[in-house]
């Protein structure tokens, strides 16, 4: 059989985690509810950003992109898997294919550059205090999200554009989603291209910013040291700690998803180790920012009082005989 261009194959089938029919209803209740709990805990730090203007500062800014971001992250590979396990299917055309494994780049990039812009922001507000809203101005940080998108849209378009210059015989993806190692797999011509330049991206845009990151919380830890007063240290150090809980999550089971594949070479096993970052962490990154912040929580609080207290109250009369 002679090799195709991807171009010209029509559709692909998604193995996902298990062939077996019984397990198939526990895995769509299980995704589904952690879908769910994503979108729903997401959607309430969005609310609560957007609602109360104290929280209209670049902190909040940037959480609310995040919390945006994350919705967008998780429903590029859950929807898709959760309608294939309701119709029974494993296909996804080739079309469909490509584009998830766009969005999946793009939206993991951002996550990258977005936490990284992040780890800046708390630098800039504790080693900075004095000048940390005129150096983190509106403009500032529009531009800063903006360049985000642009360096991701174009790293996204770089490896599709790589992808697309393959030959493939095999059509079989051991994965619940188009991820972009597996896509290479599959390819049976040379791959030394594809893997250089996802070595080179790798490197550029995410080694970069998490030295960026290393570097930033080297200065804060720098900072708090210095600091002399106990409570001083306590509050400069609890504003950065949803954020450094929210990086080590993220980066850790990024790390351990290519240990992990490196080492074991299962399919089904990276595919399990793959919902650590793709599905876990979105889902846990509302809990740790909502929990251990204040200000979140007393702005939830104030919009559903202020809603509940500004519902029209209906009278109903009895009328006597």
């Amino acid at each position: 059989m002679e090799p195709a261009n991807l171009t010209q194959i029509s559709k692909f089938f998604l193995l996902g985690f298990s062939e077996k029919p019984e397990l198939q209803l526990l895995i769509f209740w299980i995704f589904l509810s952690m879908y769910l709990i994503t979108v729903l805990g997401n959607l309430l730090i969005i609310l609560a950003v957007s609602s109360d203007s104290h929280l209209h500062t670049s902190m909040y800014f940037f959480l609310f992109n995040l919390s945006l971001l994350d919705i967008c992250f998780t429903s590029t590979t859950i929807v898709k898997m959760l309608v294939n396990i309701q119709t029974q299917s494993k296909v996804i055309t080739y079309a469909g294919c490509i584009s998830q494994m766009y969005f999946f780049i793009l939206f993991s990039g951002l996550d990258v550059f977005l936490l990284t812009v992040m780890a800046y922001d708390r630098f800039v507000a504790i080693c900075h205090p004095l000048h940390y809203t005129v150096i983190m101005n509106p403009q500032l940080c529009r531009l800063l999200v903006l360049i985000c998108w642009i360096l991701s849209i174009l790293n996204s378009l770089l490896q599709c554009l790589m992808t697309l210059r393959l030959s493939c015989m095999e059509m079989e993806i051991p994965h619940f989603f188009c991820e972009l190692n597996q896509m290479i797999q599959l390819a049976c011509s040379d791959t030394f291209l594809n893997n250089m330049v996802i070595y080179f991206a790798a490197v550029l845009l995410v080694g970069v910013p998490f030295a960026g990151i290393l570097y930033s919380y080297s200065k804060i830890v720098s900072c708090i040291h210095g600091m002399s007063s106990v409570q001083g240290k306590y509050k400069a150090f609890s504003t950065c700690a949803s954020h450094l809980s929210v990086v080590s999550l993220f980066y850790g089971t990024s790390l351990g998803v290519y240990l992990s594949s490196a080492t074991t070479h299962s399919s089904h096993s990276g595919a399990i180790a793959s919902v650590m970052y793709t599905v876990l962490t979105p889902m846990l990154n509302p809990f740790i920012y909502s929990l251990r912040n204040k200000d979140i929580k007393q702005a939830l609080k104030t919009f559903f009082v202020k809603e509940t207290t500004n519902r029209p109250v209906v009278l109903r009369l009895k009328m006597c005989p």
